[in-house]
Parts: structure tokens; C-alpha cells; sequence
């Protein structure tokens, strides 16, 4: 059973995080948790994700998750099942539960997105896992992490030039 929900708001400053850490995963990717499970008795859990290089995750599909991506800084591509959308600031894209989806930070500098899911599930375990991850971690070890958590890889991360 997840923490009964904040009774109080939270303010949490631009560049920061809900509880003071910052997350780096994947060697390029800052993780900042704004709502946490907790503060919504598990129902959404939002973080911010900075890019500060080309790339992005695996394909993968969540189980028991819905996922919203929502482009603040930068350009963006993302997959959803079989359909591709290009996305710059303002943009958003939903993948809905069980459905594979990937996405790739593809322009200049630095980039930004909001990304919520709902319920928050294993979400947060999740990513506070990966930032304890050295390196790239390798095929099984990802695997693993991801099934640990809910999640099934699905497929490669997005080739970007």
C-alpha cells in the first residue's frame, strides 16, 4: 500500500527535486521526481527528464503503467506501437499500458521533458535504481532491472544520428 497522500502542496523549484537528489541515469539523463507516488496515494508519479546528449531509453512497454511525454525544451522523437511522431517544445505524446514505445532526445543541446505515470507503481524504485547503475548496463542486467520493475524491454533504443 503506497503512503497516504500529502495533506499539504509542494513546491518544488525549477532545477529541482522533490526530495533535494538529483539522478543521473544512462550517463546523459537527469532525473528530477516533481510528484511523487507518495504525495497521490499511488495514483501519478511525474518527473522531469533532461537530456544532455542524443539518445534516449530501450524500447520497452510498461504493464501497469500509462505514460505521457511532454516536450518543455528541445526535439524530440518518439514511438508508440507503430506510429512515429516528431516532437518539439509544447508537444505531448501518450502510450498507453502494454503498449512498446521508445523515444529519442534527436536535436542540439540540451532537452527537456515532463513525463507522468499513472499509477506511479514501481516507478520511482525504478529510476533510483538505474542512478546506482555505473556505466551502461548491459543487455541482462537492463533486462532485469526493467522486469523487476514492472517492465518489459522491447527492443533497442533509437538510432540517432
Amino acid at each position: 500500500m503506497a503512503n497516504p497522500p500529502t495533506e499539504q502542496g509542494a513546491r518544488i523549484p525549477a532545477g529541482g527535486d522533490r526530495f533535494q537528489r538529483h539522478r543521473k541515469i544512462f550517463g546523459s539523463m537527469s532525473i528530477d521526481f516533481k510528484v511523487s507516488g507518495s504525495d497521490t496515494d499511488g495514483d501519478l508519479f511525474v518527473i522531469e527528464n533532461t537530456n544532455d546528449a542524443k539518445g534516449g531509453p530501450p524500447r520497452h512497454l510498461h504493464h501497469e503503467q500509462e505514460e505521457w511525454f511532454y516536450v518543455v525544451d528541445g526535439e524530440y522523437v518518439a514511438e508508440v506501437g507503430e506510429e512515429r511522431y516528431r516532437l518539439g517544445p509544447g508537444d505531448s505524446v501518450f502510450a498507453p499500458r502494454g503498449t512498446p514505445h521508445v523515444w529519442a532526445h534527436i536535436g542540439e543541446g540540451t532537452g527537456r521533458m515532463l513525463v507522468a505515470f499513472r499509477p506511479a507503481g514501481e516507478m520511482e524504485s525504478f529510476f533510483e535504481a538505474m542512478s546506482r547503475v555505473e556505466g551502461s548496463p548491459s543487455r541482462e542486467e537492463l533486462q532485469g532491472l526493467f522486469r523487476s520493475h514492472g517492465m518489459e524491454v522491447a527492443g533497442p533504443p533509437l538510432e540517432v544520428e
